[in-house]
């Protein structure tokens, strides 16, 4: 996994994951959630990627607009 920068400290996500159709996205409590093109839209999966890249917004976005749209809890 891909550490998450979070710039601000103010994140609860810890790292990431960016594969070909999906993302996980690994909490600080532990939890991690993958999300598919096809559970939270293929613009907002986009949208996720470029948030991560750049460590900051993520977790914002994420509670904002795909929240519950996961396909799976990993952990």
């Amino acid at each position: 996994m891909t550490p998450y920068r979070d710039w601000d400290q103010d994140s609860g996500i810890r790292a990431y994951v960016i594969g070909s159709k999906h993302m996980d996205v690994a909490l600080k409590d532990g939890a991690i959630y993958r999300y598919t093109s096809l559970s939270a839209g293929q613009a907002n999966l986009d949208r996720m990627i470029v948030l991560a890249r750049a460590g900051d917004g993520l977790n914002q976005f994420i509670n904002r607009a795909v929240k519950n749209r996961y396909s799976e809890r990993l952990a």
